[in-house]
C-alpha cells in the first residue's frame, strides 16, 4: 500500500484517521484526556466489585493506538491488555513513563495485532475507543463476537461506533452501522451509557466532517 500525502499541519485528528495517516494521527492526539466512555465505565465499577478478586481485574484496551487511555487504567489498579495493530503508536505507548514502568512490573501487556487476527483474553472490561469501525466490514461479526466472549457477566464494554449517516459510510474498508444495528450488539447487555452523535463537525471547509456516532457504556447481563 502506497505511503499517504502528508496532511496539513493544521489539518485535525479525522482527516489523518480518515486517510489512516497513523502517525500524524498520533501526532494530533498526542496529549488528549482519555475517552469519557473509558471513564464512564471505570466509575460503574465499585471499589468491592474490584477488590473481590485474588488480583486485579483486567481490561482490555483494543486499537490502543499511543496509549491515550491506558494511563487511567493504570492509575486505578486495573492490569491490562493493550493491541494495536501500528507499530509507531505502540512504540509511542512504550515510551510513556507509566506504560513503561507497567509494563516492567507485569500489569501492562501489549500486542501487536489487528482486528482480523488479534485473539482477546476474558477481561473484566473491554475498551475500544473510536476503534472498531476501522475493522473491515467483513470481519467485523467475528471480531464482534470475540469481544463479547471476553467479557463475563457482570463485565462491561466501552466504546464507539460509527452510524449509517457519518461521512466516512461510504468508505468500504469501515464498519458502519445503523441504530438498530448497533442496538442489536447488546440485547444481553445493560445499556449504562447510550449517546447518539449526529452532527458536523466544528471545522469548517476542506476539513469539514459529518460525524454519526453511538457512544456506548454497556454490563453484561
Amino acid at each position: 500500500m502506497a505511503k499517504p500525502e502528508p496532511i496539513p499541519p493544521a489539518a485535525p485528528a479525522h482527516e489523518a484517521a480518515e486517510r489512516r495517516d497513523w502517525v500524524a494521527y498520533f501526532d494530533r492526539m498526542e496529549g488528549k484526556p482519555p475517552r469519557p466512555t473509558l471513564i464512564r465505565a471505570m466509575d460503574r465499577f465499585g471499589p468491592l466489585e474490584l477488590s473481590d478478586a485474588a488480583q486485579p481485574p483486567l481490561a482490555i484496551d483494543l486499537g490502543c493506538g499511543s496509549g491515550q487511555d491506558l494511563v487511567p487504567l493504570l492509575e486505578r489498579g486495573w492490569r491490562v491488555w493493550a493491541s494495536d495493530a501500528h507499530p509507531e503508536g505502540l512504540a509511542r505507548l512504550r515510551a510513556r513513563p507509566a506504560c513503561a514502568a507497567a509494563i516492567a512490573d507485569g500489569r501492562l501487556t501489549v500486542v501487536q495485532a489487528d482486528f482480523e487476527t488479534v485473539e482477546i483474553p476474558p477481561a473484566r472490561l473491554v475498551n475500544a475507543s473510536f476503534a472498531l469501525p476501522f475493522c473491515p466490514p467483513v470481519h467485523f461479526p467475528a471480531l464482534w463476537a470475540r469481544i463479547d466472549a471476553a467479557v463475563p457477566p457482570g463485565g462491561r464494554f466501552s466504546g464507539q461506533f460509527f452510524g449509517d449517516r457519518d461521512d466516512w459510510a461510504i468508505l468500504e474498508d469501515r464498519t458502519h452501522l445503523t441504530r438498530a444495528e448497533t442496538l442489536a450488539l447488546f440485547d444481553q447487555y445493560i445499556l449504562e451509557h447510550f449517546e447518539e452523535e449526529d452532527r458536523p463537525s466544528t471545522h469548517a471547509g476542506e476539513h469539514h466532517k459529518h460525524w454519526h456516532v453511538f457512544h456506548i457504556v454497556a454490563r453484561k447481563r
